[in-house]
């Protein structure tokens, strides 16, 4: 029923604010009467709803559609001066005084005592912030004053995003920094006042990207932030420690990090005594992340990736030591850590070392390995599987890319090289119960579907042989055509690697592999 009034409502999006079409507005102001045995229209039932729902309805479009249905009749002249919800994002650069005045009538007549969302994409807009505005410029600072409303009304969720070209980003009035109703905030393209105070007691979830913070800036939202349960980073630079001792703060996602162009200073320290949930993804460049203290967290995923900053130095073997040194250090520190998700770059550096690289026993119980298929991480693979004996439940996640010739020499020799499956000793995994192979959305697997013995097989049948208490082994492919190649590639392979695998030789007996379509989410 909701999606029904939805789509209705969209009849009036991007209609003209100042007339209604003579269609629409006809067949609002002459309803037929319903007639016994016959279908109610969707303007009838809509009509029949209370004022409470349709305002609930209202506050799920942009702000600017919710007003364009105050044309409809007298009962909805009005009806969106309650909504509680506020999306605002201008289209374009030669509407943005137009948009600024709309913003300004909007909050203006809103009726609501309390907001409890303020959405606002600030591209185009930022110039209106500068203190250098010409005197001419008549509405100067409008995200200050919108922010100022918003903060006044109580509002509890608060997004703020640009496009982030340069010109965008915008210096983050202090009237939100002091806000007490915020529960959940997402920053970007933002700069923070130099000696900011910070006054979020009510914040639980924060969000902060292409943003640069200095360890300081870091100390002060943390120390203002009492509440804070959540806490997420992306494409962000500047602070080279990260210090959460705050024991109501459990989940950490760090995802990307930009390196200053000054300085040698390449590292940075995470001390999280009490996270329970630690998640850091995607390219770090250089940085040399170090886990300090993580001793609560229960679930990590590392699906990140270091690239050596030494490409044609002679010192690029000394870089890659450091590197094999960090990653012996995170499984480390998350050896007691229940559930894992590993990235392929794991599994590559695992190659670096000659007879495997000594890792201590990991706890986990439920691993992920997010796998490339190109053919050198099987042999990395499986060495974590080594260290992995309590494990119940292994996910494999398969994508393809191509070998990055970006690489320095020490990487591509190493790849190159790969390792042998067959030379590790022999181990047996005595909890697997269940593995499941998943191909993602984005995979194309038409250049494996011609192949005599690749990667993922001698990984499948490596476990199969040493899994002696393996219940079920699953392959999943999605149901619609690859893009890429117009073929259901996914399912082809992976039915091929089925039909293989049922004739090798399984510790277990009474081991299942199962091949299925299906559909899911990634």
């Amino acid at each position: 029923m909701r999606e029904a009034m939805l789509r209705w409502f969209g009849h009036v999006r991007r209609r003209s604010l100042d007339a209604p079409p003579p269609e629409l507005k006809k067949q609002i102001e002459n309803k037929k009467k319903r007639v016994a045995g016959v279908e109610e229209t969707l303007d009838d039932r809509i009509g029949q709803l209370p004022d409470s729902l349709l305002i609930q309805i209202l506050s799920l479009l942009p702000t600017k559609d919710a007003f364009t249905t105050c044309v409809l009749s007298k009962r909805w002249q009005y009806l969106w001066t309650s909504v509680d919800h506020f999306i605002f994002r201008c289209e374009k650069e030669s509407q943005a005084e137009n948009f600024i005045s709309f913003v300004d009538y909007a909050l203006a007549h809103s009726t609501c005592s309390k907001i409890k969302k303020f959405q606002l994409n600030f591209t185009y807009l930022s110039q209106y912030e500068s203190p250098w505005l010409p005197k001419a410029v008549k509405r100067k600072f409008p995200i200050s004053r919108w922010l100022s409303t918003a903060v006044e009304k109580h509002v509890e969720d608060v997004v703020l995003w640009s496009d982030c070209s340069e010109k965008d980003n915008i210096d983050l009035p202090q009237s939100i920094c002091i806000c007490s109703s915020l529960i959940t905030l997402y920053l970007s393209c933002c700069f923070f006042y130099e000696k900011f105070v910070i006054e979020w007691k009510s914040l639980k979830s924060l969000k902060l990207k292409y943003i640069t913070l200095d360890d300081a800036d870091i100390v002060n939202i943390l120390s203002g932030s009492p509440a804070l349960e959540t806490l997420e980073f992306s494409n962000v630079e500047g602070f080279r420690r990260l210090e959460i001792n705050s024991s109501n703060l459990k989940r950490l996602k760090f995802k990307e990090y930009w390196l200053p162009n000054d300085g040698d200073d390449h590292s940075l320290e995470i001390v999280a005594p009490y996270i329970q949930h630690l998640e850091i993804s995607k390219n770090l460049d250089d940085l040399k992340c170090r886990l300090v203290n993580v001793a609560s967290v229960v679930h990590a995923r590392l699906t990140f990736r270091i690239t050596c900053s030494e490409y044609s130095s002679d010192s690029c073997p000394d870089d890659h030591q450091v590197i094999k040194t960090l990653v012996q250090e995170y499984f480390q520190k998350l050896s007691c850590a229940t559930e894992l998700t590993i990235g392929t770059w794991f599994t590559e550096v695992m190659l670096t070392f000659e007879g495997g690289l000594l890792l201590p026993e990991l706890k986990c119980k439920c691993l992920t390995l997010d796998l490339h298929i190109t053919k050198f991480y099987s042999y990395g693979a499986a060495i974590l599987l080594q260290a992995s004996p309590h494990v119940e439940t292994l996910n494999i996640t398969m994508a393809t890319i191509d070998l990055d010739f970006s690489r320095c020499k020490v990487e591509l020799g190493y790849l190159a090289k790969g390792g042998d499956i067959h030379l590790l000793s022999s181990f047996g995994f005595p909890n697997l119960k269940n593995v499941k192979v998943v191909s993602s959305s984005g995979t194309c697997l038409q250049g494996h579907l011609v192949w005599d013995y690749d990667e993922l097989f001698k990984l499948s049948e490596f476990i199969l042989k040493n899994a002696m208490g393996l219940e079920k082994f699953v392959l999943i492919s999605r149901r619609r055509m690859c893009k890429r190649c117009s073929m259901n590639c996914a399912s082809q392979y992976l039915f091929r690697l089925a039909e293989k695998l049922v004739g090798c030789p399984r510790s277990s007996a009474n081991s299942m592999i199962i091949c299925q379509e299906g559909a899911f989410h990634d």
